[in-house]
């Protein structure tokens, strides 16, 4: 069957705004490129200024694009995992996965502290599906599904975690080494030691294929089960895409709290909740988050560098209490 004339627009406009908000967070991608204190300007580089040249290749271009793969990766991380919590408002810093996947870096650390960044990866993405499926596990045990209960619970379970991963870094004295992996900082990046984000990209590309899966996941187990779906097999797939994205971002960069938290919320608010149509707008508005964040990061206090983590800390927890009041008030 074709489909018809109106269908066939509403797609078209669709793609039509998809494309535009891509556009713009590509121009505040450029507009990223440029900031910062060593001179990569324009002229510049037009002028063919060697040490510019090479800032751009070696620091500017790999910062941009790990800001962006994360941000996109960690706010559809979220979005995933609303739906498998059935709540709005957990993400994989607020049920302990985050937490889960810096206490399994932390073990690496201290057991085989000459281990290679991908050994460090896969035994944090383990822990990382091992803390979530805790979290998992004690929410189908809960009494009822309230929907501050949830998010509680997991915050409880994710400073449990992290009292356990600081007294260790304490005893071993990492607590510094800890620090760098609790708060996410981009200035670090470069070229050589981003790479491994491009994994999340392909993530975020199998959460956008098994979209309608986790739609229909969210609607509980026995809709799932009616619909002829597995809901086992698709909770198991949702787990290791929010646990893989969740290592692999604090493995690199740091933790970056509340994004997977606030952005799929808006996204929510604006688009709706069908999971295809999400993911995208959710990439694109994470990706500008972040970027946004990063530029106030390295402009508030120039010349010097305020982490991207704290910046996001302060306007993500604003936008949580909006969130909270909104859905009291509603």
């Amino acid at each position: 069957m074709r489909p018809t004339a109106p269908a066939s627009r509403n797609r078209t406009g669709e793609t039509a705004r998809l494309v535009a908000a891509a556009a713009v967070v590509l121009v505040i991608a450029v507009g990223s490129i440029f900031v910062g204190v060593s001179d990569v300007s324009l002229p510049a580089l037009l002028a063919n200024d060697a040490g510019a040249w090479e800032i751009f290749w070696v620091s500017r271009v790999p910062r941009t694009l790990a800001v962006v793969l994360a941000g996109m990766a960690v706010a559809v991380a979220g979005l995933i995992m609303q739906l498998m919590a059935r709540n709005r408002f957990v993400e994989p810093s607020t049920v302990g996965t985050v937490e889960s996947a810096t206490l399994g870096i932390l073990v690496v650390t201290v057991l085989a502290p000459d281990s290679p960044i991908l050994t460090k990866m896969l035994v944090a993405s383990v822990f990382a599906i091992l803390g979530t499926a805790l979290f998992l596990a004690i929410l189908r045990r809960l009494p009822a599904r309230n929907t501050l209960l949830i998010p509680l619970v997991g915050i409880m379970l994710g400073g449990v975690i992290a009292a356990v991963t600081t007294f260790f870094a304490y005893r071993f004295d990492l607590l510094q080494t800890l620090s760098n992996w609790m708060i996410g900082d981009f200035s670090g990046v470069l070229r050589g030691r981003y790479e491994l984000l491009w994994i999340v990209a392909v993530l975020v590309l199998a959460g956008l294929f098994a979209a309608d899966r986790f739609t229909v996941a969210g609607m509980g187990q026995d809709f799932t089960t009616n619909l002829g779906l597995n809901y086992a097999r698709t909770m198991r797939l949702g787990l290791m895409i929010v646990s893989l994205i969740s290592a692999v971002v604090v493995t690199t960069v740091g933790a970056v709290p509340f994004l997977g938290l606030v952005v799929p919320n808006i996204v929510s608010l604006l688009f709706g909740d069908n999971l295809r149509r999400a993911v995208p707008w959710t990439a694109l508005f994470g990706a500008a988050f972040v970027l946004l964040c990063d530029i106030i990061g390295r402009t508030i206090r120039f010349p010097y560098e305020v982490p991207v983590g704290m910046v996001m800390s302060v306007l993500g927890a604003i936008l949580f209490l909006f969130l909270l009041l909104r859905k009291h008030n509603a």
